[in-house]
């Protein structure tokens, strides 16, 4: 599994699989689902809410955070043990659902204000396939999370090539390393340290601070990283397969940390000034990557929030 997180300049940090982080652009029709429901996501269409519980963690441990601190951390090294520190709630289903900040309705104010640190033990022989499934499940017994899935028209964005010859910016090329061997070999060892700035990423995804570096990456991951900085759902139309690498630098909108994520700069850390000499991000996929953003609109999922209760702690 590939490992994301973001450059130690970001005052906010989110580190993680990219099997977790990465979200999906959802398209399904309305229904109604339980968050403790045991349909199985093997028939899964591109795009669409997961809702999947058939996995659980053998034992889980949750309590608050009240250290104030901005930072977020979450891991799943392959032994099995999975840790989330000072997590919002609303990130937790955002990412367990695959979903963009702006597709979860409903949410009470402190899905978004309380932190909480989370241990929990996956079972033997687990896959990275199960552990969203196992968060889900996680949600609805230690925080009775109930929601239902519901389509909603709404503004989306088609990642595409820039050139009509189809020729790719300076700083997006092809993957030369083989990531899932790289990290079978550092199966039950430390993860790779992550590059120094403005040197490449080897295997994995950091942004933050107004940089994106991937190394090994595909496109699709590319899109659905983009949604948030965009307020939309992000659909890869490059026609690109294959895994990339790639180096982004743009100037950020705000404070440049990631959206969704609540909170200021760690105690004693300014938050970086954005470089004012960068593009925008837009200008930035075009004249670093040969890509654009396709303004469209169509049918989007969104995660109706219907019960939820704060959890009593170990």
């Amino acid at each position: 599994m590939m490992r994301p997180g973001l450059a130690a300049a970001a005052f906010t940090a989110f580190i993680a699989p990219i099997a977790i982080g990465a979200l999906t652009a959802p398209h399904l029709r309305a229904q109604q689902i339980a968050v403790s429901s045991n349909r199985s996501g093997t028939d899964q269409k591109p795009g669409s809410i997961d809702t999947s519980t058939t996995a659980t963690f053998e034992v889980t441990s949750v309590k608050p955070n009240k250290s104030g601190d901005g930072r977020v951390m979450v891991s799943m090294p392959p032994t099995g043990r999975y840790t989330a520190t000072n997590v919002p709630l609303r990130l937790l289903v955002q990412n367990s659902y695959g979903l963009q900040p702006f597709q979860i309705v409903g949410a009470p104010n402190w899905m978004t204000s309380d932190r909480f640190d989370i241990v929990a033990k996956a079972p033997d022989g687990f896959t990275s396939d199960q552990l969203r499934p196992m968060v889900r499940a996680l949600l609805a017994d230690r925080f009775k999370l109930k929601a239902h899935v519901e389509t909603r028209e709404m503004p989306t964005y088609d990642l595409v090539l820039a050139r009509p010859d189809g020729k790719l910016g300076p700083n997006l090329k092809p993957s030369k390393t083989d990531c899932k061997a790289m990290f079978a070999n550092r199966r039950g060892g430390p993860p790779p340290a992550p590059p120094q700035p403005g040197q490449p990423m080897e295997c994995g995804f950091m942004i933050g601070g107004g940089t994106m570096n991937a190394g090994g990456m595909a496109l699709t991951q590319l899109a659905q990283s983009l949604a948030p900085f965009v307020n939309r759902i992000v659909i890869d139309k490059t026609g690109l397969t294959g895994e990339y690498d790639f180096q982004l630098a743009y100037t950020p909108e705000g404070r440049g940390g990631l959206p969704g994520i609540p909170g200021g700069p760690p105690p004693g850390v300014d938050a970086p000034a954005a470089d004012p000499d960068r593009p925008s991000l837009f200008t930035a996929l075009q004249e670093q990557l040969g890509l654009k953003l396709d303004s469209q609109k169509g049918p989007v999922d969104v995660l109706v929030i219907d019960s939820v209760e704060q959890p009593t702690e170990d």
